[in-house]
């Protein structure tokens, strides 16, 4: 005779039709996922700030001994306003300050070409005072006409 089930017993699981080897399932993998892009403000300045000194360094040989910092802020009071950068020629050594460089923008041109501008144009500035030329002269051949 044959058994019969109860109604309170649930049915046994199905088997998943795709094993993996020897007829086992998956296995979680060993690493986790890859951490998300570094895409925060802080980084963002510190990539654009990187990448306008490489480029001035692959440039002009002068600056390839130059050490380039970046700080949140000014420690010096400057009579003449916010300082956006320090030059100590003397100890081969340029200081960004993000905080002002960022933040004294025109207003309705904070958005994140604007702001990129702005760090770059700091770059340049500050390695135009460096080297005693123009900011428009750090460019391999100049960016204005002769």
């Amino acid at each position: 005779m044959p058994r019969r089930r109860s109604a309170s017993v649930p049915p046994a699981p199905r088997r998943a039709t795709r094993h993996g080897r020897h007829g086992r399932l998956g296995r979680s993998p060993v690493v986790r996922p890859p951490l998300p892009a570094l895409d925060g403000r802080i980084d963002t300045f510190d990539l654009t700030v990187s990448t306008a000194v490489d480029f001035l360094c692959s440039v002009w040989p002068e600056l390839r001994d130059v050490r380039v910092e970046v700080a949140a802020m000014p420690s010096i009071d400057d009579p003449d306003g916010m300082p956006r950068w320090y030059v100590d020629a003397a100890h081969h050594r340029i200081v960004l300050f993000r905080v002002p460089i960022e933040r004294l923008l025109v207003p309705g041109h904070d958005d994140l070409a604007h702001r990129r501008i702005a760090i770059e144009s700091a770059v340049f500035r500050a390695a135009a005072e460096y080297t005693g030329r123009e900011p428009w002269d750090l460019g391999p051949h100049g960016f204005h006409d002769h």
